[in-house]
């Protein structure tokens, strides 16, 4: 085997096949599947942990939950859905929609569900990843793409006496089939995106709710009317105006990098303020308005949550949680508030991607270790010393629909992927400096973002300080750069 960089293959040389597993069946396999078909690469695995399709969609069943991304917007574009009922979709019809394109591609035999990968490990002498399950198979794989996303492991806070709640505890991201808050007496920990979404719901469901807020976030409102029978209608077997519905939509999340914009953020504010006006207690209303500015934190919308806050059954609680005993929980106040149920709505652990997996590379190299000051990867897709790996929804991906931007990633992946086949490659390995001159152009393009360093608590940062979950510029820039070719001399490949 031979190392060097585009070299062609030997006349006559025979289009290689390539063993794909994916790592998961939610939204980015989904595309990579859709793509390795229509590129003729038939031999793949969509390894899933879950017991159906839908990745994250599959995982979230809070009440409430739905998409903060437009309907129109978040879908793919090889799947334009005519059908959606109203502009913000909520997540039945959204997983719906996903296990339905599954169906229609022909993409259901190559998913194994209830299958979670423990780890892979990169063998130099064959040019392959072995990927481990938590039952223990290896499979044999020429390229591993990984579509774990941010949202894995869920974030739990660290209050004192949290495990000795004699009630019940739940997570947001692990929602019980069979929880009934009926006449409960609930707290929710927590008030940012899922917050937003299901203390609606659970408010006069439960006898008494109480919102631990740490901070304020900006909740603007937004247009969710149901889309007419008429409207359906108009998009239904007109594929034209379902891309120009699409591209519109597009516009609205992606077109331009709304966070250094002044004019856009001074808007938002009064939006917000706007949004705020309803809560009739001016103490509360107060309480509820951040003093960080827009765009700091992640931007939520709801035309339901501050007027939730008018009712005489629930409390916004902004004293920090002291402890949790047995039977309540207690602020740095003295107060205890005794409930039946307290819910985390406190995230996840976004920052860690792929490394949430045993993923070793050359040398014996952990992925873990070798991000130990923070994820990091060229184009968001590739990182050194980890041949024939692609990541979907990497670091530094997060901007606009997740979905266009994956479709973006994974163009740039099939085109990798072909060369390899076309050249008879065995691997692929991009060159340590190439990721470091990326990283560099990219943390230095956000620290222009001047409102990512207001002193907000963002899920964007690790402990090294470094952001390592945000794009700094519109989705169409992320998409030009991916179809540019790459710099002479970004990979090393070597040859069977």
């Amino acid at each position: 085997m031979s190392a060097g960089d585009d070299h062609p293959p030997p006349a006559g040389a025979a289009r290689r096949a390539l063993r794909t597993v994916i790592v998961g069946a939610g939204p980015g396999a989904i595309i990579t599947g859709h793509a390795l078909q229509e590129a003729g690469f038939d031999d793949f695995v969509m390894l899933e942990r879950q017991d159906r399709i839908g990745g994250t969609w599959a995982r979230n069943r809070y009440p409430g939950l739905e998409c903060d991304v437009v309907s129109r917007a978040y879908q793919f574009s090889f799947a334009l859905n005519p059908q959606w009922r109203k502009p913000y979709a909520r997540q039945p019809e959204i997983l719906d929609y996903m296990e339905r394109v599954v169906d229609e591609l022909g993409l259901r035999p190559h998913i194994r569900l209830g299958t979670a990968v423990r780890g892979a490990r990169w063998d130099e002498d064959r040019s392959t990843w072995t990927v481990t399950t938590d039952a223990g198979e290896e499979i044999e794989a020429d390229v591993l793409v990984a579509s774990t996303g941010m949202f894995g492991a869920e974030r739990w806070p660290d209050i004192e006496g949290r495990e000795t709640f004699a009630g019940t505890s739940v997570h947001t991201a692990s929602w019980p089939d069979d929880l009934d808050l009926a006449g409960a007496r609930v707290a929710v920990v927590g008030s940012a995106a899922s917050a937003v979404q299901l203390v609606p719901e659970i408010a006069g469901v439960a006898s008494q709710l109480h919102v631990f807020q740490r901070s304020a976030n900006w909740v603007l409102p937004k247009e969710d009317t149901p889309f007419t029978p008429e409207q359906i209608a108009e998009l239904s077997g007109d594929r034209g105006a379902l891309e120009a519905a699409r591209a519109e939509a597009l516009d609205q999340v992606g077109a331009r990098f709304a966070f250094v914009l002044e004019e856009v953020r001074v808007l938002m504010e009064d939006l917000g303020r706007q949004n705020i006006a309803v809560v009739e207690d001016p103490e509360l209303r107060e309480k509820l308005t951040p003093t960080s500015p827009w765009g700091c934190q992640r931007p939520l919308f709801s035309n339901v949550y501050y007027p939730v806050f008018n009712r005489s059954d629930v409390e916004l609680v902004t004293e920090p949680i002291e402890r949790i005993t047995p039977t309540s929980v207690v602020t740095s106040d003295g107060a205890a508030r005794e409930v039946d149920v307290i819910v985390y709505a406190t995230g996840y652990e976004t920052t860690r991607y792929i490394s949430v997996l045993d993923i070793v590379g050359r040398d014996g190299v952990h992925i873990a270790d070798a991000w130990a000051d923070g994820a990091h990867a060229y184009l968001g897709i590739t990182t050194n010393g980890f041949p024939n790996l692609f990541m979907l929804y990497g670091p530094n991906t997060n901007h606009g629909s997740i979905i266009t931007m994956i479709e973006y990633q994974v163009g740039y992946v099939r085109r990798m992927l072909e060369r390899m086949a076309d050249e008879g490659l065995a691997w692929v390995d991009v060159r340590p400096e190439a990721v470091k001159a990326y990283d560099e152009e990219i943390q230095h393009d956000l620290d222009e973002v001047t409102v990512w360093d207001a002193g907000c608590h963002q899920y964007y940062r690790v402990p090294s300080g470094r952001i390592v979950t945000q794009y700094p510029h519109s989705m169409y820039t992320y998409r030009d750069r991916l179809e540019a070719p790459d710099p002479e001399g970004t990979y090393e490949v070597g040859r069977r």
